[in-house]
């Protein structure tokens, strides 16, 4: 059965309830937009350690934006997805390499088939450790060598926003639906081609 607790702000919504050995010892928070937040929501479900995802909406000015706003492009707010994680279990520094290797570092406000500011690749740093972390790993691909150029900024974290509930886990309540856009979109196809193996 997956449990999975959801995280809006400091409101908890379970669905369905997590057990309470799973949240003993500290938790940490990341956030990441790399362009769909339903396939990065998924992207980090599948990490042992990870305890919650939330599809949501930051990196704008616009307070409690709708999907509708964010998809205008107008609210500067990015699909992003907040990754509640047992640090005990993951690191930071390994969220950075999963999150990298299902992005599209290279193009500009776009990411595969959709374009527009709202799906921009972005590590949203919520403090100091956390930005030197995600320094060094751009750092370290830049200087790989592997891409002539990697755009996703580094930028600390404001206000994260939920969005709403039909977003959320949107591959396991709507898997034909989600698979169909998946391979629409060519997200696998470019993916093997810039990381080299099937993601």
């Amino acid at each position: 059965m997956n449990t999975k607790l959801k995280l809006a702000g400091s409101l908890l919504l379970i669905a369905p309830l997590l057990s309470a050995a799973a949240m003993t010892g500290p938790t940490q928070i990341a956030t990441f937009a790399g362009g769909c937040f339903w396939s990065m929501e998924k992207t980090f479900d599948g990490v042992p350690g990870v305890l919650v995802t939330t599809s949501g909406y930051t990196g704008g000015k616009e307070p409690n934006p709708t999907y509708e706003q964010v998809s205008s492009g107008t609210t500067g707010h990015a699909e992003s997805v907040e990754v509640t994680f047992d640090p005990s279990k993951v690191s930071y520094a390994q969220l950075l390499d999963v999150y990298f290797h299902n992005i599209d570092p290279t193009t500009v406000d776009r990411a595969f088939c959709d374009p527009g500011h709202q799906y921009r690749s972005v590590i949203f740093y919520h403090d100091d450790k956390q930005m030197r972390q995600a320094q060094a790993y751009k750092a370290s691909l830049e200087a790989s060598h592997i891409f002539p150029q990697i755009v996703t900024t580094i930028e600390p974290a404001g206000p994260f926003y939920a969005a709403e509930s039909y977003h959320q886990d949107y591959h396991d309540k709507n898997p034909g639906s989600y698979a169909a856009y998946r391979l629409g979109c060519g997200r696998d196809a470019r993916l093997a081609y810039l990381w080299g193996k099937k993601q």
